[in-house]
């Protein structure tokens, strides 16, 4: 695969992601998480994998009617790039919620060589090197944590019900409590999901969105267009959550590749609907 041959549209960014390629898998990171040298991540694209039809290719879940087996090779395939276990691979269970597992050695392998014991679980922290976290999205938003003072990380899915709730707050106070993560110490990176010209919304959204975030920021958050209906950034409303959480600006880098402008590339809800696969951000703390 020439990645070089892909094309795709970014928006404007400082720090762009990275379109990487390794034994026919092609995937998305941060230079940010790359450059800290304490984690492996990716966040997955639909290229590379053994999926079929409107799972093709590289569809990570086992609940939208793929072939089990192309998806356990999907995962064996990133596992590969990442240089990971897939024995060690950890999984949500995502309803839209607020839920953060703290994941241990124990959790290691469940959802993808054993059953999960848990659901309702949009988030994972842990501090246990090998262990690879693992959450899903088609346009939600995927928040990556990583605590160098204390070597924690943390994955989280954070979709407009998750935005309004502060997933990202949430996620920040769990691994302070667990681990004494302090934000001003921790790099994030918001993943790639739809952008705010793709993302339309009704006005009961919007009231929600506009009574948690303060007006200063509503004519940037949202605009009403003339049909009656909105246009919500969920990008710059989680740089709001994780700067008002105690992260600071600089330490924050934000995608600049919508997963909605992006059909061939990414699978996305707005655009494919059910008939699709689904993407998937990986964080694993490396050994030693």
């Amino acid at each position: 695969m020439d990645i070089n041959s892909i094309s795709f549209r970014r928006r404007p960014s400082s720090a762009p992601l990275r379109l990487r390629e390794k034994d026919g898998v092609a995937y998305l990171t941060f230079p940010a998480l790359e450059e800290c040298g304490l984690v492996s991540h990716a966040f997955s694209t639909r290229l590379g994998g053994a999926s079929e039809g409107r799972f093709s290719t590289m569809n990570f879940s086992f609940t939208r009617g793929d072939d089990p087996e192309h998806v356990r090779e999907n995962y064996r395939r990133m596992a590969a790039v990442l240089g990971v276990s897939v024995e060690r691979m950890t999984l949500s269970w995502q309803t839209h919620t607020t839920n953060v597992r703290v994941v241990t050695e124990a959790d290691a392998g469940k959802g993808v060589v054993r059953e999960r014991d848990y659901r309702d679980v949009d988030g994972l922290v842990t501090d246990v090197p090998g262990v690879t976290l693992v959450t899903f999205s088609a346009d939600c938003v995927p928040l990556y944590f990583v605590d160098p003072v204390h070597r924690a990380i943390g994955l989280a899915h954070s979709g407009w019900r998750g935005t309004v709730a502060r997933m990202g707050r949430v996620t920040l106070e769990t691994m302070n409590r667990v681990y004494g993560t302090r934000p001003q110490d921790v790099i994030a990176a918001i993943g790639p999901s739809i952008c705010r010209d793709c993302f339309e919304v009704g006005e009961e959204v919007i009231d929600m969105f506009a009574a948690e975030f303060a007006a200063q920021y509503h004519r940037k958050l949202f605009y009403r267009k003339e049909n009656g209906r909105y246009q919500l950034d969920l990008w710059l409303a989680n740089q709001i959550v994780l700067k008002e959480a105690g992260v600071s600006a600089g330490r924050i880098s934000t995608t600049d590749i919508c997963t909605r402008c992006n059909p061939q590339l990414l699978f996305s809800h707005r655009f494919h609907g059910e008939a699709r696969g689904n993407l998937a951000a990986f964080l694993c703390l490396k050994q030693g």
